[in-house]
């Protein structure tokens, strides 16, 4: 197994930096790997800590007297120079529960109130993004939203539009759009499953 020796952080900067780490690979050869995380030193590194508390959190949240639409948002990505489509998500804050989150980043992202579901614990567990870029690992929380969406909440940097999205739209979305992994999943089982949260019962 890799050996990590020495880990050198190259920026300084707020929400994400760029680590390198050095040490030995399994054949015992030199070697270099960055990494880009969330943590605030080396010691907070997934990799010094061996723990694994959720940098952000994900909402997976039904909308409607039906439950019968998922909400959705149209958000600018730097990294694409375009937009793409998500599930609701936001950074955990020092200190905060991600479930506590899920309900704030829901109205600061939509204006829609959010009430998470009781589910079992390994259904929020937090899992890994990009194992191969980053340790980043977010939870995924699950629930419904009502109210009247705004964009007022948005942070000035934020490019975002609300879609409260029906299957009809969905299965458009997944066909012509952009679509982040995590948020493609849910949907092709949305798309595919009467009762959408039924899976929690397991």
């Amino acid at each position: 197994m890799a050996q990590i020796r020495e880990i050198i952080r190259q920026t300084q900067n707020k929400f994400l930096n760029m680590f390198e780490f050095r040490g030995k690979n399994k054949v015992g050869h030199d070697f270099r790997y960055f990494v880009a995380s969330r943590a605030e030193s080396d010691s907070d590194l997934k990799a010094v800590s061996g723990e694994n508390h959720p940098d952000g959190v994900i909402m997976y949240a039904l909308y409607g007297e039906k439950k019968d639409r998922v909400v959705l948002i149209r958000q600018y990505r730097f990294p694409l120079g375009g937009f793409i489509y998500e599930f609701p998500a936001g950074l955990v804050e020092k200190g905060e529960d991600y479930r506590e989150c899920a309900v704030r980043e829901m109205h600061e992202e939509t204006g829609l109130t959010f009430t998470p579901v009781q589910a079992d614990p390994m259904f929020e567990e937090a899992r890994f993004t990009t194992a191969g870029l980053t340790d980043e690992s977010c939870s995924m929380v699950y629930g419904y939203a009502e109210g009247e969406p705004s964009r007022k909440y948005l942070e000035e940097g934020e490019e975002i539009q609300i879609v409260l999205a029906d299957r009809e739209e969905i299965r458009r979305i997944l066909k012509e759009e952009r679509v982040a992994l995590m948020c493609a999943y849910q949907l092709m089982h949305f798309l595919a499953d009467e009762e959408p949260f039924a899976f929690l019962n397991i």
